[in-house]
Order: C-alpha cells, then sequence, then structure tokens
C-alpha cells in the first residue's frame, strides 16, 4: 500500500485535532490551571493540528483581550504537561497521549491586514475602474 502523496491532513488527524481541542478548552473552562496569566485571561482556541503520528497536539491559541500574547502562550506551554494529563480521560481511546504545544494564532491578524488592504484606497480606485467597465 503506497503512502497518501498528499499534504492535506487525513481525516483521522482533523477528528483526533478536534477532540484535542474540545478537551484543552474544557480545561480552561474550569479554571483548572492556577496560574494569575491564564486565570485572567479568556483563550480561544481556534484549531488543533495533529502531527501524522498523534504523537504532537499543536493548538492554535488567541489570548482575547490581553496585550501580551506571548506571555500568555508561554504561560499555557509551562502547563502543557498538566493540561495533557487532565485531558487524558476525554482520550482514553488513544494509544499515546500526544503532547501539547501551544502557539499564538496569528490568523485573525492576517485577515485584518487583507481586510485593511482592501479597503485602502488603491484598491478601492481600481475596483471602481473594473465596475465602471462592467456597466458598459
Amino acid at each position: 500500500m503506497s503512502k497518501a502523496t498528499s499534504s492535506a491532513p487525513s481525516q483521522r488527524m482533523l477528528r483526533v485535532g478536534e477532540q484535542v481541542r474540545s478537551a484543552v478548552t474544557q480545561v480552561l473552562q474550569r479554571h483548572e490551571i492556577i496560574d494569575p496569566v491564564i486565570e485572567s485571561t479568556v483563550v480561544s482556541i481556534s484549531e488543533v493540528r495533529m502531527s501524522t503520528d498523534l504523537k504532537v497536539a499543536t493548538a492554535f491559541v488567541t489570548p482575547l483581550g490581553a496585550k501580551n500574547h506571548d506571555e500568555v502562550v508561554t504561560a499555557l506551554n509551562r502547563h502543557a504537561k498538566f493540561i495533557r494529563g487532565r485531558i487524558a480521560g476525554a482520550l482514553r481511546q488513544m494509544k499515546f497521549m500526544p503532547e501539547i504545544r501551544f502557539r499564538d494564532d496569528t490568523s485573525f491578524e492576517n485577515f485584518r491586514k487583507i481586510d485593511a488592504l482592501l479597503k485602502s484606497p488603491e484598491v478601492q480606485r481600481d475596483l471602481g475602474h473594473e465596475k465602471e467597465d462592467d456597466q458598459n
């Protein structure tokens, strides 16, 4: 059997990633982590990407209302082993419990930059010429 050449995540990787995201979210919602940085911040987990062997879970987080995202991400990584132990019950069907790594989710910032670019006068001017051409 040949290995798939696609770099897209498999169905199993997506399913396990969503299970890990849900389990970590529950740990954060129940305030099980005793850390002033994490306790004072609402953390949104937008996505969890699993490695192909399902041994590493990379959680992309957005600290809502926090000025310093790096501080929150560092605090989460400091408590990664504790979180791993707390989610073990929710992932008991897995042969190996994945190592969890937290990364700052910059996708919202990227979307904001693209939106600002599309609303810039230069782009609006160019789009205005296309609309005039379509009407003729």
